[in-house]
């Protein structure tokens, strides 16, 4: 797979589900071009991945509103063909099993990506490079590295990208934060987060691998590894390939999926934590830096843990969140991910001079109550204000305009989880510099900013 600047018509289309589904697609193609779009033209929706989340995302459920209704989905794309092709069905558009060949059709104007962690980077940089504007899911990047590389192509390519962090478009979530930073606690002094579990790993056994998958392509930079369902899934048990379109309330997962692995996943810290922590950064205006210090208590590696056979989650959360991650800023704010209370999996407790705001997931509580009675004054600080994170983002299509959740500001979310893992995965305090995002003068440290990657799946030196 080449992440040059230009993509292989030929590979992209070795993949492609053809015919009456895809004609319908050609019917009706963009005409206008995007600087002048108004709220009545078709944007054209390319969706990358089709399994539970990107369901979600369409129909509206899972913290924002669906796409508008001038945003109609013209191709899908999914390693799983089954998958692809029933969406292809469903939307009678064209279905892909590789994602490059979607990016190459002109009606696709906007992708909306829901893939496995390890599976953000390359769909990111080859739209930027392809002209289309993104919508991704969080967290931002798999590595430090992979997401400065997202950075930087959207930010060349001039696209429109939003990390899909919905809770920043939630009105009680935006208005905690503005009592933060205007002082309604005084100046904040610590952070109390929660105690989010790093990845663990498996070895499973080996079973027979679906004709309809592209295996291979779905293990990405990584090493070839045996198929097995309990490794494919995001999370057990779930339904496993229910319709989309009819798709059920999540149920609880009490076994892990990929969600929970290395080296396909930051386990909850990066996927539970990028939302948490992103209350954090927003309400510390941190979205274009971070902290300078990381260690964790006790200071001792976190031994690996390993699934050989499919079991609960239990053992595997249990040990790799023994130990407590504790971040501290440039202005002497200190993060401290100690909680067990499961509503600051959402969000955080901020401690100030004059009391305390904490955020979960859909609201905030005060202490003392009444902190947030009086309304700000007329010349206060505000925060973006956004009340439907889809919506938001297509209408930045039109405007060109920043969403809420910038690239930028995923990644600074996404790289204060990963900095947590590298803390846990060393056992010592670790000095970080959030300019160069490097751990200056630490050569073991630094070679946890990025992953080792198989031919053909490389991080560009270039975008």
């Amino acid at each position: 797979m080449s992440t040059g600047r230009r993509i292989s018509r030929r590979r992209m289309l070795r993949q492609t589900i053809s015919g009456a589904a895809a004609g319908a697609v050609l019917g009706c193609p963009l005409l206008v071009p995007r600087w002048v779009w108004g709220a009545n033209d078709q944007i054209g929706v390319g969706i990358i991945g089709c399994g539970r989340r990107n369901a979600q995302l369409v129909i509206g459920k899972g913290g924002q509103g669906a796409p508008p209704a001038h945003a109609r989905i013209v191709a899908a794309a999914d390693v799983n063909l089954k998958r692809a092709a029933e969406w292809g069905k469903h939307y009678r558009c064209a279905a892909f099993q590789d994602y490059r060949a979607l990016l190459e059709r002109k009606e696709v104007d906007v992708v909306i990506y829901a893939t496995p962690e390890h599976w953000h980077y390359l769909p990111c940089i080859h739209a930027c490079q392809a002209g289309k504007d993104i919508y991704g899911e969080q967290p931002l990047g798999h590595t430090i590295r992979e997401g400065r590389k997202m950075v930087e192509a959207v930010r060349k390519y001039k696209r429109v990208f939003q990390t899909g962090e919905q809770q920043r478009s939630h009105p009680a979530t935006r208005k905690a934060v503005e009592l933060i930073r205007n002082g309604r606690i005084g100046k904040v002094q610590m952070v109390i987060g929660y105690n989010y579990p790093s990845p663990f790993e498996c070895n499973f056994p080996a079973q027979p691998l679906p004709e309809w998958l592209d295996w291979d392509r779905w293990c990405g930079p990584n090493e070839v590894v045996p198929y097995h369902t309990d490794l494919y899934l995001s999370r057990v048990p779930y339904d496993r390939e229910p319709p989309f379109y009819t798709y059920p309330a999540e149920k609880y997962a009490v076994g892990p999926g990929w969600m929970s692995f290395r080296p396909y996943s930051g386990g909850e810290l990066v996927n539970w934590g990028c939302h948490g922590l992103s209350m954090v950064h927003w309400a510390l205006d941190m979205d274009h830096s971070g902290p300078v210090e990381i260690w964790v208590e006790p200071a001792e590696k976190l031994e690996p843990v390993v699934y050989h056979l499919p079991e609960k989650r239990d053992r595997g959360d249990a040990a790799c969140s023994r130990t407590i991650i504790n971040y501290r800023y440039a202005n002497g704010v200190v993060l401290r991910l100690s909680s067990i209370d499961p509503r600051l999996g959402g969000g955080a407790t901020f401690i100030g001079e004059r009391g305390r705001i904490t955020i979960f997931r859909d609201g905030y509580e005060c202490d003392p109550p009444g902190l947030d009675e009086d309304p700000l004054p007329p010349d206060a600080t505000r925060v973006y204000h956004s009340d439907d994170h889809m919506k938001n983002f297509f209408d930045c299509v039109v405007s060109r305009k920043d969403p809420i959740m910038t690239v930028e500001a995923g990644h600074s979310v996404a790289t204060l989880c990963h900095l947590g893992n590298i803390a846990r995965w060393l056992g010592r305090r670790l000095r970080w510099d959030p300019l160069k995002e490097l751990f200056p003068g630490d050569d073991e440290a630094n070679a946890y900013l990025d992953i080792p990657r198989r031919k053909g799946y490389e991080l560009p030196e270039t975008v």
